[in-house]
């Protein structure tokens, strides 16, 4: 009997082909549309983000932005726009993070200007261009007036009382023991939103105590002082005594001599000092005859603390006084000095410039006091 071949179904090939391809294409259009779509958000998100960027910064006038401790940019740029300032802050805090990711916001003033933009304003940011403000420190000023000037120093915090006393201070500077008359350095001292009274300070003490080293170690030989802080009194004194920068070598040299040979020198600022709120622009007989700690008509050698701020060049005058034989000087009235080898001379001289012209406002070193108008 004949055999049969079994019967066999044969998958059609050319139906499962089609719809491969279906599938494919339709994979390639899901590709083609998310490419499209994508790059259309990215588009849409860089116009966005530049736009941000270029827009300016709603100010009509110079304006300061305070960055405090603590900021980020999220809640400056925030606070920017609760202002109204700009718009689109999420945008440039994203753009911050990814463009500036290890930039620093530093503490301080920032200045907006008419005219800039948010892009603008986060390059300064970026780079820490903080407002510098400054603050200037007086040759010859006291401690009192140094203090007076950090009180009205725009934007510098005050954290020391001004009815502490000068002990006081130093305690909080950790200079317990210092006394403070004469400490810190006259210059400008620049500073930034933020710093305080307290840094100016620290960093004007810091400063004087470099520069009286490099002075004491340039010193001549054979002084009658003998500690950088009996230098620093000196110059102060010296610094008191004349505005005239070439007589300052002068009258340091006067001074020396006289503590060689054991001679008081009669110095008027010191007695002003010593008189404190009490002086009224003008010295009497009995203000020279008064003892107190600091007037050099009544007592030897140097008063115990400096009695204003030094510069540079009082300091140096201190320690290199000009070689010569003047014991004497006398004030002009210009600002300048006669300098005299005698008592007769010196005589001369006041009679000269301040009894007959009448035209300083204090005699200088020393003027007998039989010509010093008593007190009424």
């Amino acid at each position: 009997m004949a055999s049969w071949p079994p019967f066999q179904i044969r998958p059609s090939i050319g139906g499962a082909g089609n719809k491969v391809k279906s599938i494919l294409s339709f994979f390639r259009l899901l590709i083609v549309l998310t490419i499209f779509l994508v790059g259309g958000v990215a588009l849409w998100g860089y116009f966005t983000l530049q736009s941000a960027l270029d827009q300016p910064l709603q100010v009509e006038q110079v304006q300061n932005l305070d960055v405090p401790s603590g900021s980020s940019p999220a809640r400056i740029f925030s606070r920017l726009e609760q202002d109204g300032i700009l718009h689109s802050s999420e945008w440039l805090r994203r753009y911050w993070q990814w463009q500036k990711p290890d930039a620093v916001l530093q503490v301080g003033e920032y200045v907006m200007e008419p005219g800039m933009t948010a892009q603008d304003l986060l390059q300064r940011l970026a780079n820490a261009e903080v407002l510098q403000r400054s603050v200037t420190l007086v040759e010859g000023w006291t401690f009192k007036q140094v203090r007076d000037q950090l009180s009205r120093a725009e934007r510098l915090q005050q954290t020391l009382d001004p009815d502490w006393s000068m002990e006081k201070v130093m305690d909080e500077l950790d200079l317990k023991g210092v006394h403070a008359e004469g400490q810190f350095f006259p210059d400008t001292y620049q500073y930034t939103f933020g710093m305080s009274d307290r840094d100016i300070l620290l960093r004007a003490y810091e400063r004087m105590q470099r520069v009286l080293e490099e002075a004491w170690a340039s010193r001549a030989e054979n002084l009658p002082i003998k500690t950088p802080y009996e230098a620093l009194i000196l110059a102060s004194i010296i610094e008191r005594e004349t505005g005239v920068p070439h007589e300052r070598d002068e009258i340091a040299g006067v001074f020396t001599r006289r503590l060689q040979i054991g001679m008081r020198l009669q110095t008027d600022p010191t007695v002003i000092y010593g008189m404190g709120d009490d002086y009224e622009g003008r010295i009497r007989l009995r203000h020279l005859r008064e003892p107190t700690a600091y007037n050099t008509y009544t007592i030897d050698g140097l008063p115990p603390t400096p009695i204003a701020m030094p510069g540079r060049e009082a300091l140096i005058a201190a320690v290199t006084p000009k070689k010569g034989s003047s014991l004497y000087f006398v004030a002009k009235g210009d600002g300048s000095h006669v300098f005299s080898n005698s008592l007769q001379e010196h005589n001369q001289a006041v009679r000269r410039f301040q009894i007959e012209q009448r035209a300083a406002d204090y005699r200088s070193s020393p003027a007998p006091a039989a010509q010093i108008e008593e007190a009424e």
